[in-house]
């Protein structure tokens, strides 16, 4: 069987200026997968560091890159794209990504209209309310992450 071949990437789980008073976590609709919500995420370029592509990402898919790191999950976390991603992916199976807990700066202002726009609406949402919009695929990983930030203290 071929090895699978994953794509390296960037994810950031945003929350609002209102941190730590207030914990909402910031997701976007996709504007080209209906009724899928996810955080900011990207490819690492070759020759970026993880954290120059999460600057470089949360620029170019929600306009700004006014953040605070808060923290960096401590592992790869890779997962499998379903077969009709995996198709307009190619030559990757998946992804393997490194997560960022960012807080966004007071001055920071969100805008979806970049130049290549991947999200068409976003919103605040709590964290009981968080797994009713993310897509499917994602949720294990997500879990998996946010477990470990929420457990460090975080939220």
């Amino acid at each position: 069987m071929e090895k699978k071949r994953y794509r390296p990437n960037v994810a950031a789980i945003v929350l609002s200026s209102n941190y730590p008073k207030k914990v909402e976590f910031f997701i976007a609709a996709r504007s080209d997968v209906p009724d899928s919500w996810q955080f900011p995420q990207g490819g690492i370029d070759k020759g970026e560091s993880p954290k120059e592509a999460l600057l470089r990402e949360l620029k170019e898919e929600i306009g700004t890159d006014k953040i605070e790191i808060i923290a960096e999950f401590p592992e790869w976390v890779s997962y499998d794209f379903p077969k009709k991603i995996a198709k307009k992916m190619y030559p990757y199976d998946g992804q393997t990504q490194k997560y960022f807990l960012v807080k966004l700066k007071p001055e920071a202002k969100i805008d979806l209209d970049t130049k290549e726009p991947e999200f068409n609406d976003y919103k605040f949402v709590p964290y009981k309310d968080l797994f009713h919009y993310v897509t499917f695929f994602k949720r294990p990983v997500y879990k998996k992450v946010l477990e470990y930030f929420k457990k460090e203290g975080y939220f």
